[in-house]
């Protein structure tokens, strides 16, 4: 009787260890089929350039695949503006610059006779275009220099804070594009390391895109002016010279990217053919690369632009990307929502 009472007690603890066993299984298969129904970027329809984007990252991340690249070898470089956040009517910085003539102005009366910063107090685009680029370049260096690099920071915060696109009527930092972000995420998700590559001033950026891209300082990579050490009585400081250092634009990119980063990048993402010698050096890594390219069609949510644009011209670029097979984002077709506050 003894043992067969032992013999019940033990059956039962095999079969609450069995139940337990299963009802764990169940709950981790239900937890993994949880986290494979996410949708790792929910802003996006269900189109061709979202379905690259992820059967690239899977195939390049699986070990078992021949075409697994390592973690220390996923470099992603992608551009700033029109590429991740708006650049239209004009770059976002020369509204910056615009701004800051207007504020230094008081200290400065010669300009409100001198060309550009006649145009510019004057509200005049169309003569301020006339300038040319050396007219914006004269812009930059009155008001980008002459000014430690903490002091710039502060100018570009407080502006970012406060000022207004033209027409849009939001803050510049609201402008990022949404779809973006989320690839940003997941890529850093899956352990590849993210960097902007842009031709904006790269202080001015590390000023605040940090926080929206969540992307550190050292890893944006810009233009730049070029600095000085001032030992300044014992408190340091690094000035702002009214002289261009590098111009992180076209060729200047895989430049940059050699001398500050290293490494080729195995995914790469712009807008414009100012992205294009970028985007041809990362189609030349020994790993699978994946090229990306963002369309402005939507003229409702953002601007329609590309071959004949002023700001952000896409043409060669755009046909190497239809001939090489790389992945065109079509803007207005490929994004549920643009901007974040569409969320909303």
């Amino acid at each position: 009787m003894k043992y067969l009472k032992n013999t019940s007690l033990i059956l039962g603890l095999i079969s609450m260890i069995f139940i337990s066993c299963e009802t764990k299984k169940e709950s981790q298969t239900a937890s993994v089929e949880k986290t494979e129904a996410v949708d790792p970027l929910p802003s996006w329809n269900d189109v061709t350039s979202k379905n690259n984007i992820i059967a690239y990252v899977n195939e390049v991340t699986n070990p078992k695949n021949e075409t697994f690249i390592p973690i220390k070898d996923r470099i992603a470089t992608f551009d700033n503006d029109g590429n991740l956040w708006s650049e239209q009517p004009a770059y976002f910085q020369l509204f910056f610059a615009i701004d800051r003539v207007k504020a230094m102005v008081k200290d400065h009366p010669e300009w409100k006779d001198q060309q550009p910063f006649k145009a510019v107090l004057e509200n005049d685009m169309e003569a301020l275009k006339k300038q040319g680029e050396h007219g914006l370049i004269q812009l930059v260096m009155a008001t980008h220099s002459g000014n430690t690099t903490e002091e710039f920071k502060k100018d570009v915060q407080n502006w970012v804070s406060t000022a207004k696109h033209p027409t849009k009527n939001v803050t510049y930092d609201k402008l990022v594009f949404q779809p973006m972000l989320e690839l940003l995420q997941y890529l850093r998700d899956n352990d590849f390391k993210t960097y902007v590559v842009s031709g904006g001033g790269v202080d001015f950026m590390r000023a605040f895109v940090t926080e929206i891209y969540g992307i550190p300082e050292e890893q944006i990579i810009g233009s730049r002016i070029k600095t000085e050490f001032d030992y300044n009585n014992g408190n340091p400081v690094i000035r702002r010279l009214p002289a261009l250092d590098f111009i992180d634009d076209k060729e200047g990119k895989p430049l940059n990217i050699q001398k500050i980063i290293g490494k080729k990048p195995v995914f790469s993402s712009g807008n414009s053919d100012g992205d294009l010698q970028m985007m041809q050096w990362a189609a030349s890594n020994k790993y699978k690369s994946f090229m990306l390219y963002v369309h402005h069609t939507d003229s409702v949510r953002e601007w329609a632009y590309d071959r004949n644009s002023h700001i952000g011209r896409f043409d060669k670029g755009l046909d190497q990307a239809l001939n090489d097979g790389w992945t065109v984002i079509d803007m207005e077709n490929d994004w549920k929502v643009i901007f974040p506050f569409e969320l909303n």
